[in-house]
């Protein structure tokens, strides 16, 4: 939001990749407004600009370069201007980022942005800083600004120790570190307190929460699991609903299901990425499963909870992979039946062991794989889309509608957008029942049923 006032310094944040990132950003946002700093919507105005990067594509990589290189050119011009590189781009690269655009003032890793303020201190004092060793992520005490008022994102474990080969994670967020329950509770206590009704739990593999922290049961089971995290947080009083995001097939046990279909807060929805439907695909990846596996999982779900929404990540033209391959890809998107399937056709990262091998697809190749699996998501979203139609679906309403202001919009549990009439001052933050009048791939529409109004 532009701060009309110019008595105080002004900040700007643009964020790339994942909500994990958006967590982080929100998170350097808090501290920058505890430093003193507005924040504003135009980077030209701001005396700060922090570019919280993601390393995931190439393309979201070069875009970094090319805001970084028209703000390099405005600093020229204006002294008080500081350059902030953060994010897993920061961490990839290093101090090769100052070489190539030595107006930078500081590069930092994703795990040094709870340190954002005593780093700027000591930019201020005239130090060009690049922080990407490894640390042990400090409990964070930081009141983030978020960007929502009704829905929060909550880390509950950083870093990931898994080794997929074309990923580039591991190597800018570092090893697993779980954040401990009681902390995770602590914040969403405070989250609720202040009026917000969902929160969101984050990890770069949330399923492998808590086997980094001591502790297990008279079975010898590990006592932290993410299924015990959701038990323990659950009945915090204000939070309406709960969601965790996103999963891996390789831990995803049927316990986790169960917990999900018993507790009332937890939203019927599963993000759990494939990556392919082959299975040579996914051992070349690295990836720890079968499709069968999958299959298994999402079977299991379907079979507690029928209606539940599930969602995932795919890649195509990954290094070798046939047109038979590919195609295994197709007929599990057929089969499963997806509400969302995020694509992407593959990218060569820097350190992955993918990146190096000779078998290479070509860009047409890919390209046309990722279209013709975009036409098949499509299609099976709008044929999944279907079973909402005359439902009564509960929203929770975040906002007015962009494109006409007669409407809000919210989320049903399924995480589907869900647009209908009425008037956002009365409604921001209350879960809705609107029976649905019109469904698309995506989206729906409904009437809202205001006398049924659950709080």
């Amino acid at each position: 939001m532009n701060n009309m006032t110019k008595n105080n310094p002004l900040y700007n944040i643009i964020t790339f990749g994942c909500q994990m990132n958006k967590a982080d950003s929100e998170r350097m946002a808090g501290i920058l407004e505890t430093m003193g700093y507005d924040a504003t919507e135009d980077p030209n105005e701001a005396n700060v600009i922090v570019y919280n990067t993601c390393s995931i594509r190439d393309n979201a990589e070069q875009k970094v370069y090319s805001y970084l290189g028209r703000q390099a050119k405005r600093k020229h011009k204006e002294n008080d201007l500081t350059l902030v590189v953060a994010g897993c781009v920061a961490q990839q690269e290093g101090e090769q980022l100052l070489r190539r655009v030595p107006e930078i003032d500081l590069v930092m890793g994703p795990q040094h942005a709870n340190r954002l303020d005593s780093l700027l201190e000591q930019v201020f004092a005239g130090n060009q800083i690049v922080a990407t060793d490894p640390v042990h992520i400090f409990e964070d005490i930081t009141k983030p600004r978020r960007e929502s008022q009704v829905s929060a994102w909550v880390n509950i474990i950083y870093g990931c120790n898994e080794r997929c080969s074309y990923c580039v994670v591991p190597n800018t967020r570092g090893v697993e570190q779980s954040r401990t329950p009681e902390a995770i509770k602590a914040e969403i206590e405070e989250i609720a307190r202040q009026g917000y009704k969902e929160v969101t739990l984050l990890g770069q593999n949330i399923d492998a929460y808590g086997r980094d922290l001591p502790g297990t049961t008279e079975t010898g089971r590990n006592k932290h699991t993410l299924t015990d995290l959701l038990y323990y947080l659950h009945d915090v009083e204000g939070i309406e609903r709960i969601r965790f995001a996103p999963s891996h097939p390789r831990y995803f046990t049927e316990r986790l299901i169960k917990a999900c279909y018993e507790l009332p807060k937890v939203c019927e929805h599963f993000h759990i990425p494939f990556q392919s439907g082959d299975n040579d695909v996914l051992k070349a990846m690295k990836r720890g499963y079968t499709h069968e596996r999958y299959r298994d999982i999402i079977n299991k779900i379907r079979g507690y909870m029928p209606l539940a929404s599930i969602s995932a990540d795919a890649i195509v033209g990954f290094p070798g992979e046939t047109e038979e391959q590919f195609e295994n890809t197709l007929r599990l998107v057929e089969d499963i039946g997806f509400d969302q399937l995020n694509t992407a056709a593959y990218s060569p990262r820097p350190q992955t062991p993918a990146a190096q091998w000779k078998n290479q697809l070509s860009e047409e190749v890919k390209s046309d794989r990722l279209a013709r699996l975009n036409r098949l998501v499509s299609v099976k979203a709008e044929e999944r889309s279907q079973r909402y139609l005359g439902r009564i679906e509960k929203v929770l309403v975040e906002d007015v509608n962009p494109k006409d202001d007669t409407q809000v919009v919210g989320r049903t549990e399924g995480s589907r957008l869900t647009f209908f009439a009425g008037d956002i001052n009365k409604l921001k933050g209350k879960i809705v029942p609107v029976k649905i009048t019109q469904v698309r791939p995506f989206s729906l529409t409904g009437e809202a049923l205001l006398k049924r109004i659950d709080n």
